[in-house]
């Protein structure tokens, strides 16, 4: 955590994302010639322990109404032969360089900004919902405070702000990395050169901006079984 918090500091200037891509395609998809930034997030799922405090963290920071999340990580219960494992998934929107959440918004409410983060304008916003439906990776919701689409924005207030988002700045174990693929010397871009990382979903062909360290196949697409919640609701949130 205190690292990612150093390499996005000193990457202000410029930031960037990667895939399991070549580092030319890395480049040039997020536009690395023009020096804008393009926000993205690396998980390292071997540093993950579902302790929760990213799903708490940002609750608390975009008031997030009881029992809905922009962030959550479902567990599975894995069997292989007499073994049985954990297995920690950490979800959010993808901010997807393809968002099928965008062309189906009636309104033009839900679009996306030159720094890769996929935005909803509230005010435009009617709550129809069409939007929650196209997002192949659940990450949309309906808040039943506003009657709006909401998601998670990558804390883009934070990050305008030079800040790591609630969910990276509270990770115990540091398994959340964010910065800007755009620049060769964050540590995204280091994980993107140095790792084959992964995305969810690839089959849907909406290129996310959210990257997995360490995705085990099985959990990349559709997921057989139904992971465990952790509701605040049911631990005296």
């Amino acid at each position: 955590m205190v690292q990612s918090r150093r390499d996005f500091l000193c990457a202000l200037p410029t930031i960037t994302a990667g895939a399991a891509l070549a580092l030319p395609a890395i480049a040039s998809a997020t536009g690395e010639e023009s020096g804008k930034h393009h926000w993205v997030m690396v998980i390292d799922l071997q540093k993950c322990i579902a302790c929760q405090a990213c799903t708490m963290a940002c609750i608390m920071e975009n008031a997030v109404p009881e029992d809905s999340f922009r962030t959550f990580v479902p567990t599975y219960e894995v069997h292989e032969g007499k073994q049985t494992a954990t297995y920690m998934l950490p979800r959010l929107c993808n901010h997807c360089t393809k968002p099928p959440c965008v062309p189906v918004c009636p309104v033009g409410a839900t679009f996306k900004l030159k720094d890769g983060v996929v935005a909803v304008d509230g005010d435009r916003c009617v709550g129809c919902g069409y939007c929650v439906q196209a997002c192949p990776y659940e990450a949309r919701f309906v808040n039943h405070d506003t009657g709006k689409a909401d998601k998670c924005t990558f804390c883009l207030h934070r990050a305008e702000a030079g800040l790591l988002p609630a969910c990276v700045e509270t990770c115990v174990g540091g398994a959340r990395i964010f910065g800007d693929m755009n620049n060769p010397n964050s540590a995204v871009r280091k994980l993107a050169e140095q790792n084959k990382l992964k995305v969810l979903k690839p089959e849907s062909g909406t290129q996310p901006n959210v990257f997995y360290l360490g995705l085990d196949t099985r959990f990349q697409g559709s997921v057989k079984g139904i992971g465990t919640l952790w509701r605040p609701s049911g631990h005296g949130g």
